[in-house]
């Protein structure tokens, strides 16, 4: 392995990767200080992730002639280093792309849950959930689909051997790379749960003191796992000896992923969600992702309305979007899981006549109470988890991939694999541990969404590319849990109907609505106090909270080509192009 790696162009990527980290974290922060400016702007390339190397790391390999997805699957391995909280080879998530020719696909690599999981497995002897169980422990773990997927979209679509992507990952891991403040941060918060668990203290807490901002960071256990998967590709992922780890890990925690699970388990190519919203094309990712049906179903209904004349946040326009999402949360609920496993009305629920019924449902002057929205017997959804991290890329050509990956909550059960050096998802709570109860993000669950072995849980996941005359303008996602759907609506809104640019649109402030809990999240300085007070009068409820998102997204002008980045400002994103 370490032989192959000695080619050229890897050879390249290293020390450009080398000068870049002993560079861009010696003072220099021209990048994240126009980043949080304005946008970045670029002709050949955009990257705009979480984390300013994983960006410069899509850029490199693009400058070396990859592709947009070469660059997407590199920034991924190189997020599951240098983000290790939501960046992954344990968990699962989504591509989707577009093709110069006007093609576009997407690829699901949700996790699955395991051959010995059943419907009931987080009920008591009474029926009631057991407390943690779905989140907090090995039972958590569904089948990882992360290796499998990438290396499927960088076999089908991209251009450069595994070798050569993972090259800047491998390197990151095993040389180590200074620690940004924010990860510092979650290290050292989370180094009393870390603790619990000796594979991920070993390499996740520090003996004395804690974790501080340029700290050099390494992984070389990780570095070796990534070194087996380049050189094997999935077989060195759910086969051989980290297969082998991974099922040991299962085995001394009582968890149920088998080798089988391992070896059966498979990334699906599928067709993309696809809607209109004011003559632009919206291709968003499908089932087992809620993400671009429900994204396509509050366009659906808003589009009704003239956005721009009402203005940004007024209390009208707050009403019309709260309400529409309200409805959309409830057919979430109600209709969406895995197309593999059931029967999902997907014409019916993207029709623009269902979103006048449904728009003709909203009063102008009241807010409706959730329990008046309901198709059936459901009327709460269940919580999903807001540890996930999105990024936007695009190349010369105009190839565009939109990424959206998790681990479901911050790194995710906590467990690292004893020898692998990564963390597992605990992906298992997406689903609905008992139909009618909502899991760790509020959001309530129907028998749609119901445990079965196989089955992929379903997810809010919104990766998004948005085209104009048949070209990219705007590709966009976010992390967020059930927040990201309302996160991704907000920011087309921004960008089309305001006229923000692409900077503008991921930093404004944002609300969510997702019909149960009857409150509306909001962040702080989102609303005036005249608009909340217009608001509570006609019925709505709400509640300040923290961040809500971490949108990062691209821009192409229509007129110049000229490619735009914007990093969301809310935690540490970058955007990077060339």
């Amino acid at each position: 392995m370490r032989e192959t790696l000695k080619n050229s162009i890897i050879i390249r990527i290293m020390v450009s990767l080398i000068f870049m980290i002993s560079v861009v974290f010696t003072g220099n922060d021209e990048i994240a200080f126009t980043a949080a400016r304005d946008p970045v702007s670029a002709r050949n390339g955009m990257v705009v992730s979480t984390q300013r190397i994983a960006s410069e790391v899509g850029v490199e390999i693009m400058k070396k002639g990859g592709n947009a997805v070469d660059a997407a699957v590199a920034v991924s391995y190189a997020l599951a280093v240098v983000h290790p909280s939501a960046g992954n080879i344990g968990g699962g998530g989504f591509f989707v792309i577009y093709f110069p020719d006007g093609s576009s696909t997407t690829v699901d690599f949700r996790e699955k849950a395991p051959s010995r999981a059943h419907r009931d497995m987080y009920l008591d002897d009474n029926g009631e959930l057991i407390k943690g169980m779905s989140a907090q422990s090995i039972y958590a773990t569904g089948v990882p689909g992360t290796p499998k997927g990438t290396l499927l979209a960088l076999e089908k679509y991209g251009t450069m051997s595994r070798e050569e992507v993972l090259a800047p990952a491998i390197l990151l891991a095993e040389k180590g790379f200074p620690l940004t403040p924010g990860l510092a941060r979650r290290l050292t918060r989370s180094s009393k749960r870390f603790s619990n668990f000796p594979s991920t203290a070993k390499i996740f807490t520090k003996s004395e003191g804690n974790y501080e901002p340029e700290e050099i960071f390494r992984q070389p256990v990780l570095a070796k796992t990534l070194e087996e998967i380049a050189d094997k590709g999935a077989d060195g992922f759910y086969k051989g000896w980290v297969a082998d780890l991974i099922v040991e890990t299962m085995e001394e925690y009582e968890g149920l992923i088998t080798h089988e699970d391992l070896e059966n388990y498979d990334a699906v190519i599928r067709e993309p969600i696809k809607s209109t919203y004011r003559g632009y094309e919206i291709i968003s990712m499908g089932p087992p992702s809620s993400g671009g049906i429900c994204l396509s179903q509050l366009l659906n209904i808003i589009e009704r309305y003239n956005v721009k004349d009402l203005g940004w946040n007024s209390s009208e326009l707050v009403h019309l979007m709260i309400e529409a999402e309200r409805r959309v949360y409830a057919d979430r609920t109600q209709y969406l899981g895995d197309s593999d496993f059931i029967d999902i009305p997907v014409n019916d629920l993207l029709s623009k006549s269902y979103a006048l019924k449904r728009s003709k449902e909203i009063s102008p002057y009241f807010a409706t109470p959730s329990g008046f929205v309901s198709h059936g017997e459901f009327n709460k959804p269940a919580p999903e988890s807001e540890e996930t991290t999105h990024y936007s890329v695009i190349d010369k050509n105009g190839m565009s991939v939109s990424v959206t990956t998790t681990l479901n909550g911050g790194f995710g059960n906590g467990i690292v694999v004893e020898g692998a050096g990564f963390f597992l998802n605990n992906e298992m709570d997406d689903f609905s541990s008992k139909p009618g109860e909502s899991n760790m993000y509020g959001l309530i669950g129907s028998e749609a969404n119901s445990i079965q072995p196989n089955k992929r849980m379903l997810s809010s996941m919104t990766p998004t590319i948005i085209l104009k005359d048949n070209k990219p303008f705007m590709i966009i996602g976010s992390p967020g849990g059930s927040t990201i759907i309302t996160t991704v609506f907000q920011c087309i809104l921004n960008v089309i109907d305001h006229g923000m640019d692409i900077q503008e649109a991921v930093a404004a402030s944002r609300f969510h609505h997702q019909w149960y809990p009857e409150t509306t999240m909001y962040e702080k300085f989102g609303f005036p106090k005249d608009v909340l007070r217009n608001l509570e009068k006609m019925g709505h409820r709400f509640r300040r909270r923290g961040s809500i998102g971490d949108a990062h997204g691209i821009y192409i002008n229509p007129v110049t080509g000229i490619y735009y980045g914007g990093a969301d400002p809310r935690m540490e994103g970058v955007a990077a192009g060339y």
